[in-house]
């Protein structure tokens, strides 16, 4: 009886003794489940009921619980699964081992398009900046043609032992005056080259996951000679964020000085300000994308719209309102509207 009575007043604590260790177990981990707990503790042969209760620690140890962080939306999210989808930020920045396509090979950047027709309501017949007056005016014509063309192309990939990715960018864009009475010139063409790291990853926000960081250097410039030169070169960094079909580029940028003798355009930053934001959506085949800059009281909206016409070309529908469509329109403030093709756009 005594030995009896002894063996039934030590089972209680040796429960309650792995109870505790699971639910420390737990606290590391993922706890195990109550459920499973009640039962290991209502089987009478000890040894089956250490077993159970092993069974379950095990069970519980498998399935980690999600990092504080996470349960807030907030924090490094996990690789998508094998066989996932790449997102459309994913595809256009290489940012997954699926999507990565080698280096030196010629890839989309920033849309490519072709506006026969550009209705401007306001037409900078004598551009002007604080440094290179110009004396005389020269009429043009309020409708133009525009288009851009813009590839980027990989230098080196997975550098540092890491992800990160080297590319080099080019963009240029043209205004031709192909309506003008004369020789059809082309008033404006900016040629912008520019060099960056790509650095993927996928942290969560609250709504939305921050996908890549780049950091780069950039110079525009539109290779004209004085007083009608205009130039200017930044430091960038470009957050990509993406949510289902919705993307969202974040670019603040840094104006490198010049000397006063070489400076074209000394007040740009007064017009263009010290970043950028892009929204695009993507809808069916349907594109949509707004982009906005602001100093001061000197706001600036671009909104375009694509949508299927065949296979592989779209139409393309892009309205400005503000400073800078143009190196050259820097410091003009104007209202445009064109339409025409695209064959890529910003995703």
């Amino acid at each position: 009886m005594a030995e009896g009575t002894e063996t039934g007043f030590l089972q209680p604590p040796a429960h309650f003794v792995l109870a505790i260790c699971l639910v420390a177990i737990g606290q590391a981990g993922h706890a195990a489940e109550p459920a499973d707990l009640d039962r290991c503790a209502a089987i009478q042969n000890e040894r089956e009921r250490l077993q159970c209760f092993d069974a379950a620690a095990e069970h519980g140890a498998a399935k980690p619980a999600a990092e504080p962080l996470q349960q807030l939306g907030v924090g490094p999210r996990p690789e998508p699964a094998q066989g996932a989808s790449p997102t459309p930020l994913s595809v256009r920045w290489e940012l997954d081992p699926e999507t990565k396509q080698g280096v030196w090979v010629v890839r989309p950047h920033q849309p490519l398009f072709f506006l026969p027709v550009r209705y401007t309501n306001r037409t900078n017949d004598s551009p002007q900046s604080p440094t290179r007056p110009l004396p005389a005016s020269a009429p043009l014509d309020s409708t133009e043609a525009e288009f851009q063309l813009s590839f980027k192309v990989k230098g080196a990939e997975n550098l540092f032992g890491s992800r990160v990715d080297l590319w080099f960018g080019y963009t240029q864009e043209s205004q031709w005056q192909v309506y003008h009475s004369d020789s059809a010139p082309f008033r404006e063409t900016n040629y912008q080259p520019e060099l960056f790291f790509s650095f993927p990853t996928r942290y969560t926000l609250p709504g939305l996951t921050l996908r890549f960081v780049n950091l780069g250097l950039v110079h525009q410039s539109n290779g004209r000679a004085d007083p009608l030169s205009r130039s200017w070169d930044r430091l960038y960094a470009q957050f990509g964020f993406e949510r289902g079909n919705f993307a969202l580029l974040v670019r603040p940028w840094y104006r490198l000085k010049e000397s006063p003798d070489n400076d074209d355009n000394p007040d740009i930053v007064s017009y263009m300000g010290h970043g950028d934001v892009t929204a695009i959506y993507q809808w069916g085949r349907q594109q949509f994308s707004a982009l906005g800059r602001m100093n001061g009281g000197k706001a600036t909206l671009q909104g375009t719209w694509s949508f299927p016409i065949q296979q592989r070309l779209k139409g393309y529908v892009k309205l400005f309102s503000g400073y800078g469509e143009t190196l050259i329109d820097y410091n003009w403030k104007q209202t445009t509207i064109g339409a025409g093709i695209l064959l890529v756009d910003w995703l």
